[in-house]
């Protein structure tokens, strides 16, 4: 690909998009005045869009005499988005402008399911909340104080005032949708979810993670394609024929719940036939400890004894067996394996939703697929798939809280004990079977009726 069009390719060109020195002071005829042409002066307002965790950019076209948004563009300079955006992005302009939006603080007046409420001031909401809070806590009542998060957004920040105030009171939406990913990655690694480098993969390797239907699909979503015009191979492993899946150059449709042995398939057959990075895990992986615990017998420091051990316990992975487990094809998975191979340590790969959440043990798959990566090497390299913690820097505040004194079996009861995250579906059951009470429950970007899938307990 020639250098201009890979740079076209990469970022919106600039020239379609008002220059900086102009936001201030832009002016462009009014579509609605068309045929005639009538100038109006806005003004350009980056902004994020908060549709979904991506959080792309987008540039409010605002009228100067009215102060209303005309439009929503996206903004060229953003680093993920780059001035491209999904449908949600310019429609946001109809959330902003929708007639049954709250502009300001209601209370309820009547019975609750009434429907009846009447309009307060913030400084009532305020007070309200901050006397219920402060009484609970005087009165030890420190499970009683409840918040309830869908999109974050704000890095930890809440997490600090709960602990300021003592509570163990974080609740989320997690365990419904990303917690066996999250479980999956967190014990291989420590960190939670994965940062792939699909602009300059080899071979792109998507499971329940699509460009129309993923997590940060927009971002994710171009450097797929630029990497798929640079020569890399995509395979998409999910039951449905996506719109991903139909540009893609492999696609496995596996029986629900068996994703798992499908990619220890692709790892027996990279030990198999040596296509492992031999440098890579003998400097990157414990596998002296490992003989250590599983072949005793073996001289120390003998790696290929150590890749035998390997190659023997996953040998029962083969694609035939995998054919019958999974009802796919042995011969393109096969062909998966050498592809894998043959992109050396520039395999990017994600897990998300439904493969690991839909599924018992689905955080199996993201073991199975971090596995996957380690044979192969691509771990923190160009091209593959590094820790979202090596991509993203928060910074930690000078002075955190001390960590609360009080736990709550509301969020993680003692019946579950290997709870990876708060098990909110359990709250409205475990309230009404009398295993405790909330007395003040603010949530932020969440409704628990439409989320959960008994969301109905929750009136």
């Amino acid at each position: 690909m020639k250098g201009a069009d890979a740079a076209e390719m990469r970022q919106t060109p600039l020239e379609s998009f008002p220059p900086v020195e102009r936001w201030d002071d832009w002016v462009e005829n009014d579509p609605a005045a068309w045929p005639k042409r009538k100038e109006r002066r806005l003004m350009i307002v980056p902004t994020t869009c908060f549709n979904c965790e991506a959080a792309c950019g987008l540039m409010a076209f605002v009228d100067k005499q009215s102060l209303e948004i005309v439009r929503l563009d996206g903004n060229p300079h953003h680093p993920g988005s780059r001035g491209k955006n999904c449908a949600k992005g310019p429609a946001t302009l109809s959330q902003v402008y929708d007639p049954g939006r709250i502009l300001y603080p209601l209370k309820r007046v009547g019975p609750r399911g009434s429907g009846r409420f009447e309009r307060t001031t913030w400084d009532e909401v305020l007070d309200t909340f901050a006397r219920r809070i402060r009484k609970a806590l005087q009165e030890g009542r420190h499970n009683e104080v409840m918040y309830h998060v869908g999109r974050p957004g704000e890095d930890g920040f809440v997490t600090r005032v709960l602990q300021a105030w003592g509570i163990d009171g974080h609740n989320s939406h997690t365990n419904v949708c990303s917690s066996g990913a999250r479980l999956g990655y967190a014990i291989w690694s420590g960190v939670d979810r994965p940062s792939p480098d699909h602009e300059n993969a080899k071979f792109v390797l998507l499971l329940s993670a699509h460009l129309e239907t993923g997590h940060y699909f927009n971002p994710h979503a171009q450097r797929i394609i630029e990497g798929k015009r640079r020569g890399a191979k995509v395979c998409v492993v999910d039951v449905r024929h996506s719109n991903t899946a139909s540009k893609a150059d492999f696609w496995f449709a596996p029986r629900p719940g068996t994703e798992a042995f499908l990619l220890l398939a692709l790892a027996s057959q990279l030990l198999e036939n040596g296509w492992v990075n031999r440098e890579f895990l003998k400097t990157w992986v414990n596998w002296r400890e490992y003989l250590l615990a599983k072949r005793p017998d073996a001289p120390p420091g003998d790696f290929d004894a150590f890749l035998e051990d390997l190659r023997d316990r996953y040998s029962s992975y083969t694609p035939e067996a995998a054919a019958e487990e999974c009802d796919v094809s042995a011969q393109m998975i096969r062909d998966t394996a050498r592809a894998i191979a043959e992109a050396g340590d520039a395999v990017a790969a994600h897990v998300w939703r439904n493969a690991a959440a839909g599924n018992l043990g689905g955080w199996q798959v993201a073991r199975c697929l971090q596995f996957l990566l380690t044979l192969a090497g691509a771990v923190g390299t160009e091209g593959g798939t590094n820790l979202n913690a090596d991509n993203k820097f928060v910074p930690k505040p000078f002075l955190s809280p001390p960590p609360q004194r009080h736990w709550n079996e509301l969020l993680y009861p003692l019946e579950y004990p290997l709870a990876f995250h708060e098990l909110s579906y359990l709250l409205p059951h475990f309230l009404m079977d009398g295993r405790g009470k909330v007395d003040v429950y603010f949530t932020r970007v969440y409704n628990p009726v439409w989320t959960n899938p008994d969301g109905m307990m929750w009136e």
